[in-house]
């Protein structure tokens, strides 16, 4: 089968060394069972030949993206499984401008698309995440990406029409419009029921994401930036919801001291270098306000953030300087009514200068390992979850301390509706095959890889353990799904016996990713 698989993948389609299948056997949270080998497709028609072969095999897939998840979205615990990398399928296919769709490689990354539609005065209205320099869209797709642009358009899920996902048999199907044998483009995925819905979130445990169409828009003409600090955090939490149920903001979202004080310290973080200043002015629409723009965050410097302060930074955006001064100004009254300080609005304004950060990234600033945790819920369920988390964190907070374990959180709205809190674990550790693949020799040379640390990793894990299942009691949602957060277990019964059925539909042999979503093992 190896033999065949090469004939068809080509002399880089194929790896069998053991450092790759070591590689590919991990994630950012942890190692799985060793893979026997990594297909790597440069097509669909590749992907197809090459499933339905390993089909013939019997053998489990692990579909992988960028493979930036710390969930264990495609790692096995079994050893002997085929890991398939779809970061050879990266071509951008189709930008049709006069229909506002983008048709790409399900391998493309985020800032892939970005840079080819921005000459072009075009953009995707979610536009990726800040790890989008590595993320790919059929990764995001599966697991729930969400940030750039989120405030107001919500998560990838929202904005993909069409795909084309090749099922465990090596067959390829068609969700939105073109499911229908005369639809020439896939402009919509509301005729009949939402097919191409089923392929989202699902931590590709339902069929490998082959071609992806994704709607577009307009760039924005005026974008603007506002900072806040609050020294109360209920307060925080009550104006970060009323921001984003009043849909001024494409993004917005509230550090607490601890990641405020990640973000500015982090070299390859939101405010980095000279080259970060001139993206600043260059985004500007005009030389004066560009110029103005370049020395109000060169005066900021990173020293702007009160001690204890929460941290609100927002993104303001539209067709005309009227329309945006309107919502600043309605932002403003809101952020003084719930008792915010204005800030300097360096972070939000350098973020977006330069929005997908470097990949090294996925180690913290002193070359610390980290983890995070997400739950969504409704606006008025924000306090509540925020209290529960809070006061189990806090019951184990001297054991953090005494292992050198820091918790900082990140809040933001999702459209009108949603609120997400994020919980991060940073803690000092011996790093993994793909932090050692995806961070450069330059972050290398400056901090050193931390001895490993098994009690400080278990107390970790420990409380994930705990915070997952507070999440679970709370009926939140959660992105990322993998192998970390309870679903299929904690559905209705109907609602399982739906899923289970598609599953069983897709992958009657349950090959494809199997144990994620809760589905088999």
């Amino acid at each position: 089968m190896m033999d065949k698989l090469s004939r068809i993948l080509g002399a880089e389609g194929l790896l069998v060394d053991e450092d790759s299948r070591r590689l590919y056997s991990s994630d950012l949270f942890g190692a799985g069972g060793l893979v026997a080998a990594v297909v790597r497709p440069a097509s669909i028609e590749a992907l197809s030949a090459a499933v339905a072969m390993i089909a013939d095999a019997g053998l489990v897939l692990l579909p992988r993206g960028g493979g930036l998840t710390y969930v264990q979205g495609y790692v096995a615990p079994g050893a002997g499984a085929i890991a398939v990398d779809m970061r050879r399928m990266n071509r951008i296919l189709e930008i049709d401008a006069q229909n506002m769709l983008v048709t790409v490689e399900a391998g493309v990354t985020w800032m892939q698309i970005h840079d080819a539609l921005k000459p072009l005065g075009l953009r995707l209205p979610f536009f990726g995440t800040f790890s989008g320099r590595g993320a790919t869209v059929g990764g995001g797709l599966s697991n729930g990406a969400l940030f750039l642009g989120t405030a107001r358009y919500g998560t990838a899920a929202e904005i993909v029409l069409g795909m084309q996902i090749v099922l465990a048999d090596g067959s390829i199907l068609h969700t939105g419009q073109t499911a229908i044998s005369t639809a020439k483009k896939p402009f919509t995925r509301s005729f009949g029921p939402d097919t191409t819905g089923l392929f989202t979130h699902d931590a590709g445990a339902l069929g490998i994401k082959g071609t992806v169409t994704l709607r577009m828009i307009r760039a924005p003409a005026v974008t603007d930036y506002l900072s806040f600090g609050f020294q109360d955090r209920d307060a925080a939490v009550e104006a970060l919801c009323e921001i984003g149920r009043s849909e001024l903001a494409e993004d917005c979202y509230m550090m607490d001291p601890d990641k405020t004080r990640q973000a500015l310290a982090q070299p390859s973080g939101l405010i980095r270098d000279a080259k970060t200043l001139a993206k600043v002015v260059l985004q500007e629409k005009g030389l004066a306000r560009g110029f103005k723009a370049g020395a109000q965050l060169a005066m900021a410097g990173r020293n702007f953030i009160e001690a204890g302060c929460y941290s609100l930074h927002m993104v303001l955006a539209g067709r005309t300087r009227a329309a945006v001064d309107g919502d600043v100004a309605l932002t403003r009254d809101i952020i003084e009514k719930a008792g915010g300080k204005e800030l300097s609005n360096s972070i939000p304004k350098a973020g977006r200068a330069d929005p997908y950060s470097p990949l090294d990234a996925v180690l913290g600033p002193t070359g610390d390992r980290w983890i995070a945790l997400n739950a969504k819920v409704a606006h008025s369920e924000a306090k509540p979850l925020v209290d529960a988390v809070e006061d189990l964190i806090a019951r184990h907070q001297a054991a953090l301390d005494a292992k050198g374990v820091v918790v900082s959180r990140l809040l933001t709205v999702i459209g009108n509706h949603v609120f997400s809190y994020e919980p991060v674990f940073n803690w000092h550790d011996s790093w993994l095959p793909v932090h050692h693949a995806s961070v450069s020799a330059t972050m290398k040379a400056r901090v050193a890889e931390p001895v490993p640390d098994l009690d400080a990793r278990a107390l970790v894990m420990q409380v994930r353990e705990a915070i997952v299942a507070l999440f679970a009691a709370m009926g939140a949602q959660s992105n990322q799904i993998g192998r970390t957060y309870r679903y299929a277990d904690i559905m209705r019964p109907e609602s399982r016996a739906l899923l289970a059925g598609i599953k069983r539909l897709v992958d009657p042999d349950n090959r494809v990713n199997p144990g994620a979503l809760g589905l088999g093992s």
